[in-house]
């Protein structure tokens, strides 16, 4: 595992498709048509390869039971008709104790690979992490590998209530479920729900519509919505379902749990359940999915939260600045936004519900990541996450089936995509059959990440943005560029993006305060530039602008303080940096 203070590094895939090596998978199509990726293709080589990366935590996504429209012998089956795609989406659970058997080899057995899985992603000295899904389940719940003893979601509700504190579900009371999308449309019966639950995304009527989480209900925690009292004490009946389901999966070994929609649950609960969970697992973390800036400390504070996602802050910043002209500088905001818990935010350019980097829909050209993943990897000493197949440039321009064409990659369908089967071949010789801007995109994230834990100045340094000395200086232009330090006692790193599509020679003020605070060295010598490998002469000094030149959609890192023991800069003129140059086929 990763000591105290390393960087957290987190992969995310989608266990069904990462390995799935199905040449021409059919639109819509089954699992015995397009095949799944297993748990059991997770090889000592292939997580190897993974960990190769920079990577010491791998997040698998939908590895536990959700509802599907495939049907395996001696588990219960679910209504088409409230199944989104033909593999079903993984956020809406039909079994909390039990594995998606599409995932298994031997699937009287699955819960034993999973196992066996975790054992193997511990050997390679990196963490796992699952799903916890506890806003909604799928609309018919029944478990069949829960403990004994346990009843299942919504056994014994007072379906005559539309509140009731130790309901599990909500209900909408002599109302049948009728959504605007047909119930009968796909087998031979039709899906009937009386009286109707209410939908998983907050919809508390009978007759949500394709756009609302029709194939999810939603779970109720105390919170009356009707007049929006609030009945915790005491505990209600699915706070303590929920803390058992929690305990389970850390009694598996998993290490954390990345918490869906978090704020969609009451703030109490994560106070009541986290901590009852760390006193028996004091290494478990968790990650919150949130969207509210103003809920980011009581989430961490009161809610007990080690991470939470910043989506709505320097995730969209860096969208807007890329596909709505919006200015580098902006990006100054996102840091004072989370000052005092940067550090606590998980960084990321890609996931499951965002549209691809390298889509149409955001930069449409994966070559554009640089300055973006520099930016949002070296920021903070906070987690950084990308998504399986992002380090390779996959565009998203596949029409699976449910999912259509949307810039996303699918987790409703049966799928696989060229770009990961070409990286994965046979699961032995990874990455022979990529093209030259792949296997460059892939040397460039490794360095990203692997800097984010050599460099102590990323893994553990303090930041100092250079922005507010620079905003009126003619050779540096805020609108494309975004420069800051990271430094500790021992190494000072100057790191300048450039979001512009052209190369541009910058100069940079670093003022008095940065050269006291990070005991910045002065003098003319050989400095390094990490990203590149290349060498830069100039003179550092108070009172002096740095100059370099930095290429367009790039980055630049210039160690400006050696630590002790790394190899200084070999005492040469000067070296270009080169860049991205030659990088396309």
């Amino acid at each position: 595992m990763e000591s105290q203070n390393e960087k957290l590094i987190i992969y995310q895939l989608f266990p069904r498709i990462f390995t799935n090596t199905c040449p021409s998978p059919r639109r819509d199509g089954s699992l015995e048509e397009n095949g799944s990726g297993k748990m059991n293709h997770y090889t000592p080589a292939l997580l190897k390869e993974i960990k190769s990366l920079g990577v010491n935590c791998i997040w698998f996504t939908g590895v536990i039971e959700h509802a599907t429209k495939t049907r395996f012998e001696g588990i219960p089956s679910q209504n088409p008709n409230v199944v989104k795609g033909e593999a079903g989406s993984p956020y809406a659970i039909c079994d909390y104790y039990d594995i998606d058997p599409a995932i298994a080899e031997n699937i009287p057995e699955r819960m034993k690979e999973f196992e066996e899985l975790v054992e193997r992603v511990h050997a390679q000295e990196m963490k796992m992490i699952i799903d916890f899904v506890p806003n909604h389940t799928a609309r018919q719940y029944k478990s069949d590998a829960a403990p004994e003893g346990t009843k299942d979601f919504g056994d014994d509700d007072d379906t005559t209530l539309f509140f009731g504190r130790d309901n599990n579900y909500y209900y909408i009371p002599n109302q049948q479920f009728c959504p605007s999308i047909p119930l009968h449309a796909e087998g031979t019966e039709e899906y009937v729900e009386f009286p109707a639950k209410a939908t998983g995304n907050d919809c508390f009527n009978a007759f949500c519509g394709e756009y609302d989480w029709y194939e999810t209900v939603k779970l109720n925690y105390g919170l009356d919505y009707g007049d929006r009292s609030e009945h915790f004490d005491p505990v209600p009946d699915t706070w303590m379902k929920m803390l058992d389901i929690l305990l389970f999966w850390c009694g598996k070994g998993v290490d954390g749990f990345r918490c869906d929609m978090v704020f969609m649950v009451p703030l109490p609960f994560w106070h009541w359940a986290i901590p009852q969970v760390k006193s028996a697992f004091p290494h478990v973390i968790f990650i919150g999915e949130i969207y509210d800036i103003g809920l980011y400390r009581p989430f961490l504070d009161y809610g007990c939260f080690d991470y939470l996602y910043d989506k709505v802050n320097l995730y969209d910043t860096l969208v807007a600045i890329e596909r709505f002209n919006h200015s580098a500088a902006r990006l100054t905001q996102c840091w004072q936004t989370v000052d005092g818990i940067g550090d606590k935010m998980l960084n990321f350019l890609e996931n499951h519900d965002e549209v691809r980097f390298a889509s149409r829909e955001f930069a449409n050209n994966p070559m554009r990541i640089v300055p973006h993943l520099v930016v949002s990897a070296f920021i903070s000493k906070g987690p950084v996450m990308i998504y399986y197949g992002q380090e390779l440039g996959e565009q998203a321009h596949d029409n699976e089936g449910f999912a259509g064409d949307n810039n996303r990659s699918t987790i409703f369908d049966y799928w696989s995509y060229d770009t990961m089967r070409r990286w994965y071949g046979d699961g032995k010789k990874f990455g022979a059959k990529l093209t030259r801007q792949e296997k460059w995109l892939r040397g460039f994230y490794t360095k990203v990440l692997g800097m984010c834990n050599s460099e102590e100045a990323i893994r553990e340094g303090a930041f100092f943005d250079l922005m507010y000395v620079n905003l009126n200086h003619p050779d540096f232009n805020p609108h494309e560029q975004f420069a800051f330090l990271r430094y500790t006692d021992n190494q000072v790193l100057l790191i300048v993006a450039n979001f512009g599509r052209e190369e541009r020679n910058i100069k940079i003020e670093i003022p008095d305060l940065a050269f006291d605070m990070a005991s910045i060295p002065t003098g003319e010598g050989n400095y390094r530039e990490l990203l590149h490998d290349a060498t830069c002469t100039f003179e550092v000094k108070k009172g002096k602008k740095v100059s370099l030149t930095v290429g367009g959609s790039d980055a630049a890192v210039l160690m400006l303080k050696e630590p002790k023991g790394k190899n200084k800069a070999p005492n040469v003129k000067k070296a270009p940096m080169k860049g991205k140059k030659g990088a396309k086929d």
